[in-house]
């Protein structure tokens, strides 16, 4: 046998199996990298995630919203089907409390379109409010209309007459923007008379025509927000 041979073989294998054990030890430290940074990234995400959830949307908030928008036909595939009085008070069982527990925080993303009285026509100042609602969102979840009809008349007139003026703002959009997935972002709510009337207090948010603004005036309007919070 030949020994210098065997000595030689044995370098060799020494050396493959050293090698072997050098890139699988390559190997291990890379994918522990790849698993350290896919975690990190996860991290990062959340973090992301975290900090986009804003400080409106709490708890309580959470549940309100959640309400709304399965009773309101945002949470399936049909969407934009809207509530009525009817239904927010039963299907989504929210109170005149509950209605500003959900849109009181939203006032710094949220404007008032007015309407002239017995019009569900929006009115160039309404147009302009509206569209810069629209591209404040920034790909929010949801927008929400919440129209509403003056205190005098009868409740079924009014009722009819906020369902007119939201459907103004939505086709509005629909028109302006162009959006084919506008019927899974927009909520419309039209609330008529009988259901949460706003006070005056509300003349101080972002509302069309201040200087004509009055208890009566702001219930003659469309409520818009957007909305993004995880559920």
């Amino acid at each position: 046998m030949n020994l210098a041979a065997i000595g030689v073989g044995a370098l060799v294998g020494a050396g493959l199996l050293g090698g072997a054990t050098l890139s699988m030890r390559h190997e291990v430290k890379a994918a522990a990298s790849r698993v350290d940074a896919s975690a990190q990234g996860q991290k990062a995400a959340v973090a992301k995630a975290d900090d986009a959830e804003v400080g409106y949307c709490t708890a309580d908030f959470k549940a309100v919203l959640a309400r709304v928008i399965h009773a309101c036909g945002l949470s399936g595939a049909g969407g934009g089907r809207g509530c009525q009085p009817a239904d927010v008070k039963t299907l989504a069982s929210i109170d005149d409390a509950d209605f500003n527990a959900l849109f009181q925080p939203l006032k710094e993303r949220a404007a008032v379109v007015m309407f002239a009285e017995g019009s569900d026509q929006l009115d160039d100042e309404g147009k302009k409010l509206l569209e810069e609602k629209w591209d404040e969102r920034k790909g929010a979840r949801y927008f929400f209309v919440v129209a509403r009809a003056s205190k005098s008349g009868t409740v079924e007139l009014n009722r009819k007459l906020s369902h007119r003026r939201a459907n103004s703002v939505r086709f509005h959009v629909a028109d302006k923007f162009q959006d084919p997935d506008l019927d899974k972002q927009v909520g419309l709510l039209w609330l008529g008379k009988e259901f949460a009337q706003l006070d005056k207090e509300f003349c101080a948010w972002d509302v069309t025509h201040p200087e004509k603004c009055d208890p009566e005036a702001i219930n003659r309007s469309a409520f818009v927000s957007w909305v993004d919070c995880r559920l």
